[in-house]
């Protein structure tokens, strides 16, 4: 139960792409008090000076009003529990301990996800950092309390950024408490919405926004670390600091579209394999960098400018926690490409997906296009030539072939081309590739240490 104080990889937004960065949070330490043999609350609080945030709780709610009243006083960090007798007796039923929310709350049970009631959405709706943005400025132009005399916290409930529900109170949860009984009076379903806030996000705020449904929250401030966890969780996107231009988000940036300022192609997913040996290159070879950043970066920038939704596959996914994407795993470890091209199509929220492998340095979004303008018709897939012939690897697939790849996988087919030769298939030929502009560099990998020299 000690806090955690070493720094995590988070993201920031600015301009167009969302950057790594590692970052501090404000701890939140959860303390069970036992008195007398009985649990009465869970304290929630800075995980320093525990015994006299114990004492002063006691001494205020008149259980105890000197040193000389406590028989026995422990408190163990190590499992977040204080221990207490004193001498005169608890009443029988103790009533709840209501505060504002502005520094420690107290609860009889601490929230989690499972008590919530929720699971990480599969797929969720993308918002763009415009969006996030432009939900909080309407919250600070309503917040006229706030500006007039401080010490007002507030709250907005929004759906693609658009304010839905508007609250103002004293205690930074009351408002959502607020937001919440309001929807309900006026039949207002908040499952899938956001919520902006002007005060720091604790694990209350987020336990009641899991509840009701809530895929974002977006504060002015920061986050504590265990609101961070409970995020995590409950598959919440987590947004601090949005203000001067940035934010920083702390769980789930997938939710977050990166590249949100290029033309996208619409209907398309794009999607890295990532599980490879390299065997031959004897290291990961996606983390090679190139000018500096990584391989397996630079194919992720240059679908994130391409595609709404970018995926990797990977069986490793902390290997790529700097990429602000979804990491899936094959459903079929241990059978080679075939099972990473069966886990990208199975996993992919659009009816088609453009589908490359980590150790392409220099993909041609020119190319990647004209392969993507050709997805219309009944075709299978459209697999373009290189000068070293098909590229199965760097090809676009429509879902159908989910089912053509898993029936191959249950027989023990492993040869991805043998397999396209049995599928309608659209060809794109080396020449049609040059005359249409496209760099046929867009097509060299990395696979021995030599060729990596060559590149470098």
């Amino acid at each position: 139960m000690k806090p955690d104080n070493h720094n995590h990889m988070y993201f920031t937004c600015r301009g167009d792409f969302l950057q790594p960065t590692a970052a501090t949070v404000v701890n939140e330490f959860p303390l069970q008090l036992i008195v007398n043999g009985r649990e009465i609350a869970t304290l929630i609080g800075s995980p320093h000076d525990l015994r006299f945030l114990v004492a002063g709780f006691l001494r205020l709610q008149g259980f105890v009003s000197s040193l000389d009243d406590f028989e026995m006083f422990s408190v163990c960090e190590e499992f977040g529990t204080a221990n207490v007798r004193i001498k005169g007796e608890l009443p029988e039923r103790l009533k709840p301990v209501l505060t504002s929310g502005c520094g420690t709350g107290v609860t009889f049970t601490l929230p989690t996800a499972k008590s919530a009631g929720v699971s990480p959405p599969a797929h969720r709706l993308l918002r763009s950092p415009l969006q996030i943005f432009s939900l909080m400025n309407e919250l600070t132009q309503k917040a006229e309390q706030y500006r007039s005399h401080g010490g007002i916290h507030s709250a907005a409930i929004g759906l693609g950024g658009k304010l839905m529900l508007y609250a103002e109170d004293l205690g930074r949860h009351n408002t959502f408490d607020r937001i919440a009984g309001e929807a309900l009076f006026r039949g207002i379903d908040m499952a899938g919405a956001e919520l902006a806030t002007s005060g720091r996000v604790s694990t209350e705020m987020v336990a009641k926004a899991a509840l009701m449904g809530i895929n974002v929250i977006a504060s002015r401030t920061s986050p504590t670390d265990m609101a961070i966890k409970l995020c995590e969780q409950a598959g919440i996107c987590l947004i601090g600091y949005v203000r001067g231009g940035s934010f920083t988000i702390y769980s789930h940036p997938e939710a977050i579209e990166d590249g949100s300022g290029h033309d996208k192609i619409e209907g398309v997913s794009g999607v890295i394999l990532a599980g490879g040996s390299s065997s031959r290159m004897g290291r990961n070879k996606a983390l090679l960098e190139v000018d500096g950043i990584p391989i397996i970066t630079r194919v992720y920038r240059t679908l994130a400018s391409l595609f709404h939704e970018v995926i990797v596959v990977t069986n490793s996914p902390g290997d790529y926690d700097f990429l602000p994407c979804r990491k899936v795993p094959d459903i079929y470890p241990d059978r080679g490409s075939i099972a990473g091209l069966h886990s990208a199509l199975a996993n992919s929220s659009t009816a088609h997906s453009f589908v490359t492998a980590c150790d392409l340095p220099f993909l041609d979004p020119v190319i990647i296009r004209h392969l993507c303008d050709m997805r219309e018709g009944d075709h299978d897939a459209v697999v373009p030539f290189s000068e070293g012939g098909q590229e199965p690897l760097h090809a676009l697939y429509s879902s159908a072939c989910k089912d053509v790849f898993e029936n191959a996988i249950k027989t023990g087919e492993r040869k991805i081309l043998d397999i396209l030769g049995r599928m309608n298939i659209r060809q794109v030929s080396y020449e049609e590739l040059q005359s249409g502009g496209g760099q046929m560099k867009s097509f060299l990998n990395v696979n021995t240490p030599e060729e990596y020299e060559g590149i470098k």
